[in-house]
C-alpha cells in the first residue's frame, strides 16, 4: 500500500495510525479529523477539566508521536467515500486517494429537536463543547442534565462540586439500568441523592423553556424545572451518514467483524462508529469506551496490512470507569448477558461494592465502586475458556 489514510482524528484514529507505524507501513499516512484540534483526551472533558483542575495542554495524546510521520488534515470534514476510485471526499472539495483506509470517524451527541440557538443548552463531546460549559459553570446557578448515563452523571458530580444546585432528569425509571442492570444501575446512581443532587426517573422532557437563553425544562407530567444551564445527556450517533451509498454496510454505525473488517477490502473500522461483530455473544457491539479506541485499532490495522488474511481474534470484553462524587467506579463485561448479579465484597451503604455477573455459574461482567484491585482480578476471569470438568 502506497497510501493509507485514517479517517478521524480522536484517540481510535491516532491509536490506528500508531499501530500502522508500529506494523512496520512506511508509506504515505494521512490522518483526516473535522476538528481543527490535534488529538486530545476527552473523559477528562466531564471531569476534570470541567472543573478547571485539568488544562487544554494536558490533554494532549501526542507525547511520543515524533516518528508517526503522518499528515495531518484538521478542520477538514469527510463528506464521501468513492469507491470506485479509492477517494475519500473532503467538504472544501479536496479529495484523497487511498489504497487502505482506516474509518474513525466515532460519534456526535444526540441533541434535543427546538434547542439550536439557545444559550446556556450544551451537549459534552467535544473540546470546544467542554469549553463553553466550563465557562458557564464557573458563573454558577441552577443545572438540570437531561440523561442519567455516566457522561451525565460526571457532570451532575462536577458542577455539584463547584458549588451549583443539580438536578439529574432521566426518562427511564432507573438510570444506568441499559449497562449495568436494574440493581446495580440504582446503586450507583443512588451516589446523587448522597450529594445532594436531585434526581427525577421515569419522566421525559417535553421541552426547554426560554426566549434567547434557556430558564427552564418542561417534563411531561407536567412540572417545570428552573434551570440556568442545561447539559443534554442523551447518547449518541455514530457519525457514519457520510459513507452512504459507499457500499459499505451501514446498521448503528458500520458493521464489522471480530476484527473491524468491513464488507469492502481494504477499509477497517475502528472507535465509536464501528460495529463489531463479537462471537462471545454471537451479535454486533458498537462499543463507546476509551479501551475500545485504544486496543481495538491494532488488530484492525493487522488485518488491512495483510490484505484480510489473519484470522480475527475474540475481542476483550468492553472496559470503562468512571469517577462520580469521590467514587471510582469501574466496569468489565456485558450486564445484558447475565443471569444473576451478586454482591462479592464490601458494602452496598457504604458505596465500595465488587458486584459479579454471571450466566449460567460463568463470570459475564463485573462492576467495582471503590474496589480496584479486587475488580482487577475479576476482570481476568472474563472471557477466560470454561474449566474442564
Amino acid at each position: 500500500m502506497r497510501t493509507v489514510a485514517v479517517v478521524g482524528a480522536s484517540l481510535a484514529g491516532l491509536s490506528a495510525a500508531r499501530s500502522l507505524r508500529g506494523r512496520g507501513y512506511d508509506g504515505r499516512l494521512v490522518v483526516i479529523g473535522d476538528e481543527t484540534h490535534r488529538p486530545y483526551d476527552r473523559p477528562p472533558l466531564s471531569k476534570e477539566f470541567l472543573a478547571g483542575t485539568l488544562g487544554e495542554a494536558d490533554l494532549s495524546l501526542e507525547a511520543d508521536d515524533e516518528d508517526l510521520r503522518a499528515e495531518w488534515l484538521l478542520g477538514a470534514r469527510a463528506t464521501g467515500l468513492d469507491r470506485a476510485r479509492r477517494a475519500v471526499r473532503l467538504a472544501d472539495g479536496r479529495e484523497v486517494r487511498t489504497e487502505g483506509l482506516v474509518i474513525a470517524t466515532g460519534a456526535a451527541a444526540r441533541t434535543l429537536p427546538g434547542t439550536e440557538g439557545l444559550a446556556g443548552v450544551h451537549s459534552l463531546r467535544t473540546l470546544d463543547d467542554a469549553r463553553a460549559l466550563r465557562d458557564e459553570l464557573a458563573i454558577g446557578g441552577r443545572l438540570v442534565v437531561i440523561g442519567g448515563g455516566f457522561i451525565g452523571a460526571e457532570v451532575a458530580s462536577t458542577a455539584r462540586a463547584l458549588g451549583l444546585e443539580v438536578t439529574v432528569v432521566e426518562v427511564a425509571p432507573t438510570p444506568l439500568a441499559a449497562p449495568l442492570g436494574a440493581t446495580m444501575g440504582g446503586l450507583v446512581s443512588a451516589l446523587h441523592a448522597d450529594h445532594g443532587v436531585r434526581l427525577l426517573c421515569g419522566v421525559g422532557v417535553k421541552g426547554i423553556g426560554g426566549e434567547s437563553r434557556v430558564d427552564a425544562v418542561h417534563l411531561e407530567d407536567g412540572r417545570s424545572i428552573p434551570a440556568d444551564i442545561v447539559v443534554v445527556g442523551v447518547g449518541a450517533r455514530p457519525c457514519v451518514e457520510w459513507l452512504e451509498g459507499s457500499g459499505l454496510a451501514l446498521d448503528n454505525g458500520v458493521t464489522c467483524g471480530a476484527d473491524g473488517r468491513t464488507g469492502l477490502a481494504g477499509v477497517v473500522a475502528v472507535g465509536d462508529c464501528a460495529n463489531w461483530y463479537d462471537p462471545r455473544a454471537g451479535a454486533h457491539r458498537r462499543v463507546e469506551h476509551w479501551t475500545g479506541a485504544r486496543e481495538r485499532p491494532d488488530a484492525a490495522v493487522a488485518t488491512l496490512l495483510a490484505g484480510g488474511a489473519v484470522e480475527p481474534g475474540v475481542p476483550r470484553p468492553p472496559y470503562f470507569w468512571s469517577d462520580q462524587y469521590g467514587v471510582k467506579i469501574q466496569f468489565a463485561g456485558h450486564a445484558g448477558g447475565a443471569d444473576s448479579v451478586t454482591v462479592e465484597e464490601g458494602s452496598p451503604d457504604g458505596r465500595d461494592v465488587l458486584a459479579v455477573y454471571r450466566r449460567a455459574g460463568r463470570p459475564v461482567a463485573v462492576l467495582g465502586m471503590n474496589q480496584p484491585r479486587s475488580f482487577t482480578r475479576w476482570r481476568k476471569q472474563l472471557g477466560a475458556p470454561p474449566r474442564q470438568s
